[in-house]
């Protein structure tokens, strides 16, 4: 599969960058060691890949899914073989006790990225939920970056999102919060981040989806009106290496993507997507046309498709990278912009916001309204629009 065709470019975004850059990313990867969280998802995938062949003199990766972090290994295995380094990977909850004494026992690391995350505009359906991104997104780093200073590492990586800047979602605005975290454990230790464009057939996204209906003989179902940014996996991890490199405390890495020339509609990346694997795409209706014709279209060299008008809680109508009150270094990089942050943040306001989650917890009681007026406490400007449809209800 062409992933770049289907996404409107012709060649890989950060080639230029990384080709000035790359003898002095070996040159450091090589003398240094890594601990990569969330490694096994298809971001950490990515970042654990551009590490291991630069050949880290220690990469350990943790990762909650046993399952991904095997694959990890197979894919690794199959295509880069090995290293003299120190390659370990460990199936733990970053939450847990077990983690705890596992970086008790070691802890001794050069670089820490953090790419573990709950990333679907998805999970603000309910309030459990929301508590659990809550914790993945904002505690678990906040905790990860205090084990980090404990320990004396150089420096702490952690992945955001685009959604942060000025944020219309649930998860968009933890990130954004999260971010305020960051400055505040950033007098303490170096800390760089990174806002993502989408991660084109990431585990769990739209456009992996398509890969799953086609081997369950199912329809696709795409928005028409929604146009995003992607980038592709491999980028993802340059994006973040970069970053963790030589991004200086509190930087905040994004993509240079054009308006005009990079934004897509998943509709087309449907019909594009379906084009190279040689059906013709079939326009229906209703989602029950979709179904009942998935049964016989594909026999005859079509794909029964649904492409809509979005209408459901948290989706933003246009992206972006930064607001118009981030200073932006856009000189430094070909195709990387840099947020040079500033250590704003009210630790006060950060507090308040860890007791009131912390007396939620403690009642085993909270709502979504309960949440929510939480996060209009931290971001005053939350754009946040509830309109009662979530994904979950839609095929």
């Amino acid at each position: 599969m062409n992933i770049l065709n289907l996404i409107g470019r012709d060649r890989h975004l950060f080639f230029g960058d990384m080709s000035i850059h790359d003898a002095e990313l070996c040159d450091v990867v090589s003398q240094s060691s890594f601990l990569v969280l969330g490694g096994a998802g298809s971001i950490g995938q990515a970042v654990t890949k551009a590490i291991f062949k630069r050949q880290p003199k220690k990469l350990h990766v943790v990762d909650i899914s046993e399952n991904n972090m095997v694959e990890l290994v197979r894919d690794i295995r199959s295509s880069l073989g090995y290293i003299e380094g120190d390659f370990q990977t460990f199936a733990l909850d970053i939450g847990s006790v077990e983690y705890d004494a596992f970086i008790k026992a070691d802890g001794q690391y050069d670089y820490v990225l953090n790419l573990s995350a709950l990333k679907h505009v998805r999970s603000e359906k309910d309030s459990f939920t929301l508590m659990r991104m809550i914790d993945v997104n904002v505690f678990n780093t906040d905790k990860t970056i205090k084990q980090s200073i404990d320990s004396g590492v150089k420096k702490y990586f952690c992945v955001s999102t685009d959604k942060a800047a000025n944020p219309v979602n649930m998860m968009g605005a933890s990130k954004r919060i999260m971010e305020m975290f960051l400055m505040r454990r950033s007098e303490e230790i170096s800390i760089s981040t990174a806002r993502f464009a989408n991660v084109a057939f990431s585990d769990g996204s739209l456009l992996h989806g398509f890969d799953q209906r086609i081997k369950k003989l199912q329809p696709i179902v795409a928005p028409k009106d929604i146009k995003r940014y992607f980038i592709t996996p491999q980028e993802s991890g340059e994006l973040c290496l970069m970053s963790c490199i030589f991004g200086d405390n509190r930087d905040i890495f994004f993509p240079k993507l054009s308006e005009s020339l990079h934004l897509t509609t998943f509709s087309d990346i449907a019909v594009k997507y379906l084009e190279q694997i040689d059906y013709v795409p079939y326009l229906c209706h209703s989602e029950d046309e979709a179904r009942s014709l998935a049964k016989s279209l594909p026999q005859q060299g079509k794909w029964p498709c649904l492409f809509t008008t979005s209408d459901t809680t948290g989706e933003k109508s246009f992206e972006e990278f930064f607001t118009d009150k981030e200073t932006l270094d856009m000189a430094r990089f070909e195709n990387i912009g840099v947020i040079k942050a500033e250590a704003a943040y009210d630790n006060d306001l950060l507090t308040k916001f860890e007791l009131a989650v912390a007396k939620l917890k403690a009642n085993r009681a909270w709502s979504k309204d309960q949440i929510i007026e939480l996060f209009f406490r931290m971001i005053p400007d939350f754009n946040h629009k509830e309109v009662g449809k979530y994904l979950d209800s839609k095929m």
